[in-house]
């Protein structure tokens, strides 16, 4: 296929700077080839889908008892990179289109791990880490705290995860060559400012004079070179949060960071092609199709040749066929794999996407500065991504959201590629790495200690990225009567705890509630991967700005007797392995924004951090053991779900399912920029998820009979939006919208889509149906 950019076909002569592309292409591949055959490492890539269910289930991120799942944005992918010493140790890390990881979905795939390869790939080795999109299905963490909005654990998003990490595992390890990792930074300036600026102002003002911003605006890559095929793939770390899709919206999302997954993906997989005609660094790269003849230029040819095709009845297929039509299969040759790029999360836990700022919804103005509240309520109080502009200036068709979403994604994508371009530093040296488990509800760090987890009052309050609901502000370290007594009425905290936790007024004391199983975590994994001048610092929570900060200084303190600190990386890898909320710094905690609010185990838990990761790098340092520590509990049994199972799909009287219950009109032609929608009798996408498949797809007429996918639901420009006509019908239906890019080749177009019902016995079926064919000019 051709790229989605200017057109460019096989009877096009290239133009000048075509052929200047191309041949610094050929320049760059032979350098990276010469360099990376004195490799002496193994490298693998794998990429695995794991979406979940696209309907009914709640999403993960902003506790919204409203936002539930009803279709998909683009697909969440599991991405994982290992890199290998022969004969020596190995390190594997996970990157998942998902809110954070949890630690049962950890737990389970190590033991799989285990099963399959022994003791190759076990909990000291492996890093599962979460993007923090807010835009997935819940459901998968064990402690109740995080399922409760989810109506209990979901059996599929769990299942979806686990499956999908270890598949995406299996085919980093089958992939394992000989190669080469190289590593480059570069700022990125406008993804991402600060949301809890009157927190971070509180750290010392010495401290904070090193340092040009108050977020991290490094972007930290490994470019994976095999020896033989060149660049196989790249994985970043860069802050900034996962909510430029807002807490309305409902359809599943990797946002920011899982668009710049997938805009590089794309991206490389046209510049591989080389038929682009510009650089697409200066836009996010489209797949076109070159399968219409040059001559099919008039619109009237193309009228007659689309008006020949009706809308094609609900019929019975196979699953294999949604997998077969999937587009991104046909870019994987058998003995090459894809391109796999991951965008990682680090220290984002006051970082916010949405760059212009908040404002109250209501007038308009700035919010607060301390509480980020409008006329002391901090439900009018948002913040507004870059899209939002373009939205009020009429030029954008759609919400801001998902302008946002591509803006940020854009801007990531673009300084990734600027670093893979770049980067000629190797990563030389041991491959290793330390692990511990740790109890941070009683942790002694010097004359203080960590307390149970517990909950502050600000943290009902929100953030400006999704704001929390009744009278609760951001900034209060006071807390008020009634909901203490409310708060009292789960459990209420002792006076230990209260002076343990102060001056966080507890709302909830999720630490000391284990009915009906534990509400919050206490052991928690700190982990440290190596490889050669690379450190990363695996979290199992959001650290802030400076929290970060600190801990990296810390490390490299430690590394410093080891390593040239001037050729030493260090990143963070967030919400890593399991999830425990924030961390703050001590002074940033005294001021109880939501960030502090929500550190669970007391003003000391960054300072406890620091204790035990300096331990661990001393140990990697002087080639020691580490005490395992104490095991996390497998609360699997003990998990409830509340969520109403499929108990039966139908359609009207007369109708099938895959039927058109809206068609695009018959003779339609439609122009770049268009949006083109078709509607289908459909069934539950909780029957199947599809995975590795699609529910919608986007086909182009190849000769007289043959139709080629072209875009699906895991393409920018594809919403697969499905809904019922009321909560308890059995009647749905899959309204699929194609925004026609503007490079889009001219032809003759269809709309599919694919399905799975559920009868009354129980059986699954399998369905699709298409569209009437329509014109594109």
């Amino acid at each position: 296929m051709a790229p989605r950019h200017q057109p460019y076909s096989v009877l096009q002569k290239p133009s000048k700077s075509m052929w200047l592309l191309m041949t610094r292409l050929l320049v760059v591949v032979n350098c990276i080839q010469t360099t990376s055959s004195e490799s002496t490492h193994l490298i693998g890539l794998g990429s695995y889908d794991i979406t979940g269910p696209a309907a009914d289930v709640n999403m993960m991120g902003y506790a919204n008892v409203e936002q539930i799942a009803s279709g998909i944005h683009f697909r969440l992918r599991a991405r994982t990179f290992i890199v290998s010493q022969p004969e020596e140790k190995s390190v594997v890390f996970v990157n998942l289109d998902a809110c954070m990881a949890s630690q049962l979905v950890t737990i389970k795939v190590i033991e799989r791990l285990k099963a399959r390869y022994g003791d190759l790939y076990t909990e000291k080795n492996v890093a599962i880490s979460g993007i923090h999109t807010h835009a997935g299905p819940g459901g998968y963490l064990q402690y109740v705290v995080y399922i409760i909005t989810s109506l209990g654990f979901v059996q599929q998003s769990f299942d979806a995860l686990v499956n999908g990490i270890e598949r995406s595992i299996m085919q980093a390890h089958d992939n394992l060559r000989p190669g080469s990792v190289f590593i480059n930074k570069g700022d990125l300036l406008d993804a991402s400012i600060n949301r809890s600026p009157s927190a971070y102002l509180n750290n010392p003002e010495q401290e904070r004079r090193n340092y040009e911003y108050d977020t991290d605006k490094e972007m930290t890559l490994l470019k994976f070179i095999d020896n033989e095929w060149g660049p196989i793939g790249s994985f970043n770390w860069f802050a900034t949060h996962g909510t430029s899709m807002s807490r309305t919206n409902s359809l599943i999302s990797g946002d920011n960071k899982g668009a710049a997954a997938r805009f590089m993906e794309d991206w490389f997989n046209t510049n591989n092609k080389q038929f682009q005609t510009q650089s697409l660094i200066h836009k996010v790269p489209r797949r076109i199709s070159n399968i219409i003849p040059d001559f099919h230029q008039h619109r009237k040819e193309l009228m007659e040749i689309a008006s020949s095709f009706g809308s094609l009845p609900g019929r019975s297929v196979t699953r294999d066929l949604s997998v077969a039509k999937r587009v991104r299969s046909r870019f994987r040759k058998a003995e090459k794999p894809g391109f796999v790029s991951a965008f990682c999360q680090t220290n984002c836990g006051d970082v916010s996407p949405n760059v212009l700022g908040a404002f109250c919804i209501d007038t308009g103005l700035p919010c607060d500065f301390n509480q980020s509240t409008c006329n002391g309520k901090n439900e009018l109080c948002y913040g507004r991504g870059p899209g939002y502009v373009k939205k009020l200036c009429g030029a954008y068709r759609y919400p801001d959201e998902f302008e946002s979403t591509r803006i940020i994604g854009e801007r990531q994508f673009k300084k990734a590629v600027e670093l893979l371009e770049s980067a000629s530093e190797k990563l030389n040296g041991k491959v290793d790495y330390r692990h511990t488990y740790v109890d941070f509800s009683n942790v002694s760090v010097g004359n203080n200690k960590t307390c149970p987890a517990a909950m502050g009052f600000a943290f009902a309050a929100g953030t400006t990225d999704g704001p929390g609901a009744f009278d609760f502000k951001q900034g209060d370290d006071q807390g008020n009567a009634f909901w203490k007594l409310v708060g009292g009425l789960l459990k209420k905290p002792d006076e230990e705890q209260i002076n343990c936790q102060d001056p966080k007024p507890i709302l909830i004391d999720t630490g000391e509630m284990h009915d009906p199983y534990d509400w919050a975590p206490a052991i928690l994994p700190i982990q440290i991967l190596q490889i050669g001048q690379l450190v990363i610092l695996s979290v199992p929570g959001e650290f802030t700005t400076m929290a970060g900060r600190r801990l990296r200084e810390a490390v490299k303190e430690v590394l410093a007797q080891e390593f040239d600190t001037n050729n030493l990386h260090v990143v963070i890898a967030g919400l890593t392995n399991t999830y425990s909320q924030y961390v703050t710094t001590f002074e940033e905690y005294q001021i109880q924004r939501y960030e502090g609010a929500s550190t669970l185990y007391g003003p000391h838990t960054l300072n406890a951090y620091i204790q035990e990761f300096k331990k661990l790098a001393m140990s990697l340092i002087t080639d020691q053991k580490v005490e395992p520590g104490p095991n996390p509990p497998d609360l699997l049994d003990n998990q409830i779900s509340l969520l109403t199972p499929v108990i039966l799909d139908a359609t009207p009287f007369g109708s099938r399912f895959g039927d058109c219950k809206t068609d695009v009109p018959s003779g339609s032609v439609f122009s770049k920029g268009d949006v083109v929608t078709a509607t289908f009798w459909s069934a539950c996408p909780r029957n199947d998820l599809m995975t590795e498949g699609t529910f919608a797809l986007v086909e182009i007429l190849k000769n007289e009979e043959e139709w080629e996918p072209v875009y699906d639901d895991d393409d920018w420009c594809v919403k697969f939006i499905w809904s019922r006509p009321s909560k308890l019908s059995t009647r749905s239906y899959a309204s699929i919208e194609w925004v026609v890019p503007d490079v889009a080749r001219s032809g003759v177009y269809r709309i599919t889509h694919f399905g799975a019902s559920k009868s009354l016995f129980g059986s699954v079926n399998h369905f699709s149906g298409s569209s009437t064919a329509f014109a594109v000019t």
